[in-house]
């Protein structure tokens, strides 16, 4: 059965339903974490340069190869090549890819839907700063209250997606991603009235060379994917939802800044209040369920406060989960021929599947022996894996395809068509063919500990 392929219904839609997908939970954990990490100002330089040197060639790049094809990841490998089916690995690897990150995913964001919940029933009165930390050791230990909250993310995201693309996909990112700035801004507003302000845009746009190692740099490019949703397949399928009008290079230009504008901004919500009750910014996951609650329960209308910050968390986990659901039922309905219900049920009830093991990985139900053996939890383990190796390979083996594999006349033709900034052609195509792979292959030897790049600069 061949069904007729949706589109965007408008370019905004589009453009909403991109940013709300590269506004993912990195945006409110990971960007302030790792900028934390590495020492602020410099590190969101670096961060800006990988974004539009480096991050916006593979963006455009994957918008190219969707709109050509006009099909999932695994047809576009398998279309757009005289030697297709020794590329349909890397389609199936970009199935595989997003419904690994939703396992885990979805966890994280059942988390916040769960301090959604908490934070609506004032759950920080009358409790000490130790009781309101341990909240969440209690809440990674129970299996039922992880599960039930997973399941509930899951089934939320599987409801948006079943819609469709205009009536699902494109109307529930516009409205959440309009949603999740308002909150965004209101919570700066909030974080500009507190004395820890001044320092947070100092550590955030104040360079400081001494602070910023070689390694770093790599962090910020492996950064500027992850936010981007690059490797994904997530900006394939999205592109194979485009017309032929679409300005490719501008829409991915406007996304990327919004990205980075975004990630920044979450960054100037949640460092004042860490600066102004002395905590310390590098603090990963910790910071947002364990360290957040303790500052937002010394500050005025905790309720109200808490309740929008984590809206805000489980809004961004919304966007980004969607698309991710959203490649695998894409593939099923190209490959398999299945209706969109048929699809979005199997690839939910998949992705629910394989995050029961994560979402039992503070219990001992599953695999009591797992960290003993990997040194890493279960959802440790998988999280590593998939952005240490399978994203990063992903995006490599994808610039190198479209750079290199689809033919220079297609490449233009794409790159070109409805766009004014055609004469950027041969400049994205040098990086996409050489500047990303030798960058993205850096990144990777790096995360897997198989160079040390911090050495090679190593004063002497």
């Amino acid at each position: 059965m061949v069904h007729q392929r949706e589109h965007w219904a408008t370019r905004l839609g589009f453009i909403m339903a991109a940013i709300g997908s590269a506004i993912g939970l990195g945006t409110l954990w990971m960007f302030p974490y790792v900028t934390g990490e590495n020492g602020g100002g410099l590190f969101v330089l670096i961060y800006l340069i990988c974004t539009v040197f480096l991050g916006i060639p593979v963006f455009i790049a994957e918008l190219m190869l969707g709109r050509k094809s006009q099909r999932g990841v695994v047809g576009t490998f398998t279309s757009l090549s005289e030697r297709g089916q020794e590329w349909k690995l890397v389609g199936w690897l970009s199935v595989i890819a997003p419904l690994l990150i939703l396992s885990y995913y979805q966890v994280v964001a059942g988390w916040g839907l769960n301090y959604v919940f908490l934070s609506l029933s004032d759950f920080t009165r009358g409790r000490g700063t130790e009781e309101v930390q341990n909240i969440f050791d209690l809440l990674y230990h129970s299996a039922d209250i992880t599960l039930l909250f997973m399941v509930l993310f899951a089934g939320i995201v599987a409801a948006m997606v079943h819609k469709g693309v205009q009536k699902g996909i494109e109307h529930w990112s516009r409205i959440m991603t309009i949603g999740l700035l308002i909150i965004l801004l209101c919570l700066i507003g909030f974080s500009m009235t507190l004395d820890g302000f001044g320092a947070a845009v100092k550590f955030i746009f104040y360079p400081d060379p001494s602070k910023l190692t070689a390694s770093g740099v790599l962090r910020a490019l492996g950064l500027s994917f992850f936010t981007l949703s690059l490797g994904h397949g997530v900006m394939l399928t999205y592109g194979s939802y485009m017309k032929r009008s679409d300005d490719i290079p501008k829409v991915a230009f406007i996304v990327a800044t919004s990205d980075v504008v975004i990630s920044v901004l979450a960054a100037l919500m949640i460092f004042p209040i860490v600066f102004t009750f002395g905590f310390a910014p590098d603090q990963e996951a910790g910071l947002i369920f364990r360290t957040l609650p303790v500052l937002f329960a010394r500050v005025p209308a905790t309720i109200l406060v808490s309740t929008a910050f984590f809206v805000l968390f489980v809004f961004t986990a919304l966007t980004s989960a969607i698309a991710m659901l959203e490649v695998a039922v894409a593939n099923m309905m190209d490959m398999q021929g299945f209706s969109r219900n048929k699809a979005t049920l199997i690839a939910a009830v998949i992705s629910v599947v394989l995050g029961i093991p994560c979402a039992l990985s503070g219990t001992t139900f599953l695999f009591p022996q797992w960290q003993a053996m990997y040194g890493k939890t279960y959802f440790e383990t998988i999280n590593f894996l998939v952005s240490a190796w399978l994203l990063p390979t992903i995006a490599l083996l994808t610039s190198i395809f479209a750079g290199w594999v689809v033919s220079t006349k297609v490449q233009r033709e794409e790159f070109s068509t409805g766009s004014v900034f055609g004469w950027l052609f041969g400049l994205w195509q040098l990086f996409v063919r050489f500047i990303v792979p030798v960058a993205i292959i850096l990144v990777m030897l790096q995360q897997t500990g198989l160079i040390n790049i911090d050495k090679w600069f190593a004063v002497k």
